[in-house]
């Protein structure tokens, strides 16, 4: 009865419900929020606020955090100087708006929350947070009257005109400044003037490069002053930084090395833009302040990220303002420490993936080692037919523990083996690399896998020699019952560190090429076959298939050098013929058992390396992706990722921050100085309207 007495009164009076929060949005005011003494109620001030919307581990040195304060007069909408659960959730509904930028800036200034901002109360909030040295602003120009109306005839400001008018609002007070500091009226000013123009309109939109080198503006013309043009045009670059983002990313792409010239840049803009062409000028400041540090005129992704990105920061206000010597040391230790962690994070992880590769396809490696040894120059003495035909026996004979005879030799020496041959291959591959576009000669690519073949090798070969004894010896001891079985242990002080080295010319042999056909077919696999990119990142069916791909024909061909390593490495029993050399071995497989020999058990080491790889290097690459190296990303800046990252790249903080402080960049059009607190005036501070009520509560 009661629900359908409420259900009457609803449909009669109607209802009111706040805004559903989130899950995160109420864990984030429950993590924050402090509990009330008295009632009980849980509810932020503005300390708290501050918490919630501004992370304190991102990037302030723009927008400082102290802000964000700001922000709390529209989240309080009551005035009492906190906020609880309702008004969170209110502020955090705004946020979810896809105007809520705009939005957020126009309640700021519609104190009494009817939907219009009366000019004198909007004038007067400008004035408490306007900075007392900032270039003034005459709000009874012709430009401000067409919003609020002239000085006789002020209107209110509904939201889509007052959004509209912080839209133009930064150009007009550049002009205007530009007129004040144009003293003879000749349409020039000093560096210095538009300087201080620029960093008082656009400070927290801008780079600190492009801060840093504003006075250079004069040089991209003969004369020594700027003129408004130059001016204009300068604006015209900033407020279009995303087009000229896509633009740069489109024809860097393009470019064989990455790099474009102010032509490229042009023509990139005629293709992409319909009507907002650049004009020459506004090209030409693009690349003056992207080429200060690379005047060669042909410039990458790199160069332009320092005037494109608001996140970059120079040295200095990254704490690096040391004299050059100490500069030089600094950066030659760092590069050197670097370079280790890097290599031993590289190791680390190629021990993982090459450990996990052998296990998944060691049984198959133990067939192809017993098919290598059999020996058949005399009528039968062959054990087994085929591949199948060894495994099946194994099973039978030995048990399905037979299959993995030797396994543990193998996994504590692939793991270094493995390690060693992808960090060579990365390394060498990364310093012939282009650093802008990844790109690599091909031979570079080939020498880059030999070396790492070659230099896995003196892992390689103590662990094949063992290993392979371990897998043989099942098979003796079918043959001859009182054969005993030794273990790894008795095997390697059997052999001695000379013995370990048995057939390494013949391993060589085999692993050098193998690498040098495998790398590059992997790495031309996954960008020409599967199209990986910057923009495309592969998954894990693709890089297993890729790598299986690479190891066939790697495999494959190196059998013959594989076929002579085994022979060469396995103790011969009674009556088989004793190999001298590498030479010895191939000139007496040929004379006795023909050319068929040299691809035995070929079908069996194809089944078993290219899975293995396939398994090591798609491992690989996950792990570098679930386990990157710290502080070695590519998204800027370091912490915080505050800025979206040039090549569109998305900002990586949270959303509620992300739209706090796109409100902020459009309040602080009006004024850097928004949010600020004041320099005490006599004995008391200057506060924002509605926020004087805080201290008691």
């Amino acid at each position: 009865m009661a629900t359908l007495t409420e259900s009457v009164k609803e449909s009669l009076v109607g209802t009111t419900v706040e805004p559903q929060l989130s899950q995160q949005a109420w864990t984030t005011f429950d993590r924050n929020a402090r509990k009330d003494v008295e009632s009980g109620e849980l509810y932020m001030s503005e300390d708290e606020f501050i918490n919630a919307i501004a992370p304190a581990n991102e990037d302030y040195h723009k927008i400082k955090r102290e802000q964000y304060e700001i922000l709390f007069r529209v989240a309080d909408r009551r005035r009492l100087g906190r906020i609880n659960l309702q008004d969170w959730g209110a502020f955090d509904n705004l946020l979810a708006k896809p105007d809520a930028e705009y939005e957020i800036a126009f309640r700021l200034f519609d104190e009494d929350g009817v939907g219009t901002i009366k000019y004198e109360k909007f004038q007067n909030l400008y004035n408490l947070n306007k900075g007392e040295s900032s270039i003034p602003f005459d709000w009874d120009c012709e430009w401000a009257s067409l919003y609020i109306g002239g000085r006789k005839h002020r209107h209110d400001m509904t939201y889509p005109q007052f959004s509209q008018m912080l839209r133009g609002l930064q150009g007009e007070r550049i002009r205007q400044a530009f007129h004040q500091f144009d003293k003879d009226h000749d349409g020039y000013i000093e560096p210095e003037d538009f300087q201080r123009i620029i960093l008082e309109t656009a400070r927290h939109k801008l780079s600190d490069h492009l801060l840093d080198n504003l006075h250079t503006l004069c040089n991209i013309s003969t004369g020594t002053k700027i003129s408004y043009a130059n001016v204009r045009a300068f604006q015209n670059v900033i407020r279009d930084m995303d087009l000229v983002d896509l633009i740069i990313r489109n024809a860097t792409e393009k470019s064989d090395d990455g790099k474009i010239t102010r032509t490229d840049f042009l023509n990139e803009a005629a293709r992409v833009t319909r009507f907002s062409l650049f004009t020459p000028m506004e090209a030409d400041i693009l690349f003056h302040f992207a080429g200060l540090d690379a005047p060669s005129g042909r410039l990458a992704l790199s160069d332009f990220s320092k005037v494109l990105d608001a996140s970059w920061q120079s040295a200095y206000a990254l704490g690096a303002n040391t004299s050059e010597p100490a500069k030089e040391a600094i950066s030659k230790t760092k590069r050197y420490l670097h370079n280790f962690l890097e290599s031993a994070h590289h190791f680390g992880l190629g021990s993982v993936a090459g450990a996990f590769g052998a296990f998944m396809v060691y049984p198959i490696d133990l067939v192809k080692t017993r098919m290598q040894n059999q020996r058949n120059s005399r009528v039968g003495e062959a054990v087994y037919k085929n591949s199948i035909d060894c495994a099946s026996k194994v099973i039978k004979n030995e048990g399905f523990r037979g299959l993995y005879s030797g396994l543990v030799p193998q996994l504590i020496g692939v793991a270094p083996e493995k390690a060693i041959k992808l960090t060579v291959n990365d390394l060498i591959r990364g310093y012939y690399s282009e650093m802008n576009t990844g790109k690599i000669w091909w031979p570079h690519e080939v020498l880059a896998g030999g070396s790492a073949g070659a230099c896995q090798v003196m892992f390689t070969n103590p662990l094949e020699i063992v290993k392979i004894r371990l897998q043989v010896q099942g098979e003796a001891a079918k043959s001859n019952a009182g054969a005993p079985r030794r273990g790894a242990l008795w095997i390697v002080k059997n052999l001695g560190l000379v013995g370990l080295y048995k057939g390494a010319s013949a391993c060589l042999l085999r692993d050098v090429p193998f690498s040098c056909i495998y790398f590059p077919t992997y790495n031309h696999l996954k960008r020409d076959f599967f199209g990986e990119s910057p923009s495309k990142k592969l998954g894990v069916l693709q890089l297993l298939t890729a790598g299986a791909l690479a190891g066939m024909p790697a495999a494959y061909l190196t059998t013959p050098c594989d076929v002579i390593k085994t022979r060469l490495q396995v103790e011969a029993r009674k009556g088989d013929t004793t190999y001298t050399s590498l030479r010895h071995c191939a000139k007496t497989v040929y004379r006795e058992e023909g050319l068929s020999a040299f691809f035995k058990g070929g079908a069996a080491r194809v089944l078993r390396s290219s899975p293995q790889f396939g398994f090591t290097l798609a491992s690989y690459e996950v792990l570098q992706k679930l386990l990157p190296m710290p502080g070695n990303t590519d998204d800027r800046p370091a912490t915080g990722h505050v800025e979206p990252g040039v090549g569109l790249r998305e900002a990586k903080a949270p959303l509620p921050y992300l739209r706090s402080r796109n409100a902020l960049k459009i309040i602080l059009d009006l004024d850097e100085n928004f949010g600020r607190p004041k320099i005490p005036t006599g004995k008391s501070w200057i506060p924002l309207p509605g926020l004087a009520g805080k201290a008691g509560s």
